[in-house]
């Protein structure tokens, strides 16, 4: 059981969340520092740069605060906040992205990526790579393939239809293997 879990288990626990429903700054403040790695974590993943990130963070600390007297409970409080942030990533993208121009399918390679390439790959690099994609494909490759959202919802949540996300996924896959050949065949030139 992780740090946040415990804390999330402990009596005292629920005592901090309703008095952050009173507007207790303290409980707030504690509240604040206890999450705010979870909660910008999760923002990163969205985000194009920190600056971004801290923007989705702040927001959604805003709505934490604004909503927590509806969290119940009987209910996990991390995937409470869990779902507020990724809807104020979202609120984000819908605000400030809806209408960038996606690329082309022309644009992704259709060569296969070589296992051999994949392992060489660290994790900063594969976020890297994740988040040079264009805003619409990023959102949806994130909201399908770490987030386990269905297609629908993504259509749902990002206000394109169902075949647009899949359509979305599927660019986004054929640029990360693009990225992925063209930085493993430049790395063997040198």
């Amino acid at each position: 059981m992780g740090k946040t879990e415990e804390r999330e288990n402990r009596p005292d626990f629920e005592k901090v969340v309703k008095r952050c429903s009173q507007g207790d700054l303290k409980a707030q403040e504690y509240l604040f520092r206890q999450f705010y790695g979870y909660v910008m974590s999760i923002s990163l993943r969205f985000a194009s740069c920190r600056d971004h990130a801290s923007e989705i963070t702040n927001d959604a600390f805003l709505k934490i605060f604004s909503r927590i007297e509806t969290h119940q409970a009987e209910k996990e409080f991390k995937g409470w906040i869990r779902r507020i942030v990724i809807n104020t990533a979202i609120d984000h993208f819908r605000r400030n992205h809806r209408h960038e121009p996606g690329l082309s399918i022309d644009h992704a390679n259709h060569e296969s990526a070589d296992e051999s390439v994949l392992e060489k790959l660290n994790a900063e690099e594969i976020i890297k790579l994740i988040h040079s994609l264009p805003m619409i494909y990023r959102y949806t490759f994130i909201l399908f393939e770490v987030e386990g959202f269905r297609h629908d919802e993504i259509a749902d949540q990002l206000g394109v239809t169902v075949s647009t996300s899949r359509s979305n996924l599927t660019r986004a896959k054929k640029m990360l293997r693009k990225m992925i050949l063209t930085q493993y065949c430049h790395e063997r030139v040198l």
